[in-house]
């Protein structure tokens, strides 16, 4: 463990540019919960409406993870518990990769280990960065609520248990990277390893079985039941289940050689004849991760269409969410089906587009491996290269938005009927929403033509706010219609009777154009690298 707290000072100091930004999602995110029940349900008779429609919706209660009881602090930590784990979860896992493996591809670790470095040294100090911005954010995040006035054991209870599921995942993205054979790998394995542990917590809750949230690390923070119970020992729990899955990654670390991984490698094919452009190029390079994400797509399409007869029933009772419901969408509540069908659909197209932001930041991974400069040493040319990458962008962002409409309308119309109605309808609405996705993209390669080496936390920073200022994120802060700062904010609702424009489309689309030019031309004038 020789030179542990050099390289814990060496990670703190890269981590300054990445963590507050943690920090600051997780407490913006509680303390926008509080905020959205004070304004929705200031009355307790409005929280009692409300948790009497999440009793009899399974959707619902697995949503924030279980049942509730009408006071503020138990409705905002279970509308926010469900995602502050993750998101801490998240968080934790992608430090220790970015610290660990992503260090040995860089060949860094290697000049680090010429010193007076030990051999478990990077990982020892990557797990105490995880941990202690995973402390950090669980602290700052419990010091907010308690500013917010609300009770101080359960506030206590519930930061803790933010932070354990930060610890456990620290632990499960250390035995990832022992076992990968890469960064990527091993951040695969970690958002598996995450995905399941959310799957199980959710159908735990959406069954009414307690025992599957048992198998979860993430249903270890939600069975804590801060402001109730405060099973305190589950947290004892989650501790000893980081500890174990960080001795099993030390275990591990002894049977492998650096810059290698425990499974085995795959080799490729000796030869490669439809590598004949830039564009068969760019697809042969991203088809896998376009793949990946048309099987995410297509599964959170099918549950939004499977939740078509839950949405039916619950708009059809008038309640508090049924109020809250038809004001974020601004439509009568007549309307509010198709409105929902719109509201689900543009939710999709937030998340499709971060695809196109993926791949630009692919193009910067690109460029500092090397292998750019191998391509670029043929006759292709770097505007070429670039346009390649940028073509299989924008046709996988449109057959991304095709597929998750025609998931959804066939899973709605399987239980509600009438497919030859809705699918062109869900396929006009979502392709409609193709431009702003574009747009996007279009501003990340900007910043990747202009400024290359801030260019990935510049592109995180463009998918991110487009979400906090939409109509997704910003309900939540009371702006209902979203804000004029994002693309999406444009598109015409025309699920809902919203009269489709040529105006914003084409706007959408010239800026794009623009942005698209700017972005490659300055690509062409400066150096790589």
């Amino acid at each position: 463990m020789s030179g542990t707290g050099t390289l814990v000072r060496l990670a703190l100091r890269r981590e300054r540019a990445v963590a507050p930004w943690w920090f600051l999602l997780l407490v913006a995110l509680s303390l926008a919960m509080v905020g959205y029940i004070n304004r929705n349900m200031g009355t307790y008779e409005l929280k009692l409406a409300y948790t009497d429609v999440v009793r009899h919706y399974a959707f619902f209660r697995a949503l924030g993870g279980g049942v509730v009881e009408p006071r503020l602090e138990v409705l905002a930590t279970w509308r926010s518990g469900g995602f502050l784990y993750v998101i801490n979860a998240f968080a934790a896992l992608m430090t220790v990769v970015r610290h660990t493996r992503r260090e040995e591809d860089a060949g860094r670790t290697e000049l680090v280990r010429a010193g007076v470095v030990g051999r478990r040294a990077p990982l020892g100090a990557a797990l105490l960065v995880a941990g202690a911005t995973s402390l950090t954010g669980g602290a700052l995040t419990a010091a907010a609520l308690l500013a917010a006035g609300l009770e101080p054991v359960g506030t206590l209870a519930y930061g803790a248990a933010v932070v354990v599921a930060g610890w456990v995942f620290a632990g499960v993205a250390a035995v990832a990277a022992q076992l990968a054979r890469d960064a990527r790998t091993a951040t695969v394995i970690g958002l598996y390893a995450l995905g399941l542990a959310y799957v199980l917590r959710y159908a735990a809750d959406a069954s009414d079985r307690p025992w599957l949230k048992a198998l979860s690390p993430l249903g270890w923070s939600h069975l804590v039941d801060a402001y109730r119970d405060e099973r305190w020992w589950l947290l004892g729990v989650s501790t000893l289940a980081a500890g174990a899955l960080c001795a099993v990654a030390y275990a591990l670390l002894g049977r492998r050689d650096l810059g290698s991984g425990l499974l085995p490698e795959r080799p490729g094919k000796e030869e490669a004849p439809g590598l004949r452009g830039p564009v068969s190029l760019a697809w042969r390079l991203h088809r896998g991760l376009l793949l990946k994400w048309a099987a995410g797509t297509a599964a959170f399409a099918a549950v939004g269409g499977a939740m078509g007869p839950l949405a039916k029933d619950v708009l059809a009772r008038p309640s508090v969410v049924v109020t809250n419901i038809t004001t974020l969408l601004g439509v009568p509540a007549a309307d509010a089906l198709d409105g929902y069908m719109w509201y689900y659909l543009l939710i999709l197209a937030y998340g499709i587009a971060l695809y196109p932001v993926l791949m630009i930041m692919r193009l910067r991974a690109e460029e500092t491996s090397g292998r750019a400069d191998h391509v670029q040493s043929t006759p292709l040319t770097r505007v070429r290269w670039a346009a390649g990458h940028l073509a299989v962008a924008a046709l996988g962002t449109v057959a991304l938005l095709a597929l998750a409409a025609l998931v959804f309308s066939a899973v709605y119309a399987a239980l509600l009927g009438d497919l030859a109605g809705t699918a062109p309808r869900f396929l006009a609405a979502a392709l409609s929403q193709a431009p702003a996705a574009w747009c996007v993209g279009a501003v990340c390669l900007t910043a990747y033509g202009l400024l290359p080496r801030a260019s990935v936390p510049l592109c995180w920073a463009a998918w991110v706010l487009t979400a906090l200022l939409g109509q997704v994120v910003a309900p939540f802060y009371g702006v209902w219609g979203g804000t004029p700062f994002e693309p999406f904010h444009y598109l015409p609702n025309i699920m809902a009777g919203q009269a489709f424009g040529t105006a914003p489309e084409l706007t959408l689309l010239a800026l794009t154009a623009a942005l698209t030019a700017g972005g490659l031309f300055a690509l062409r004038r400066r150096d790589v690298g």
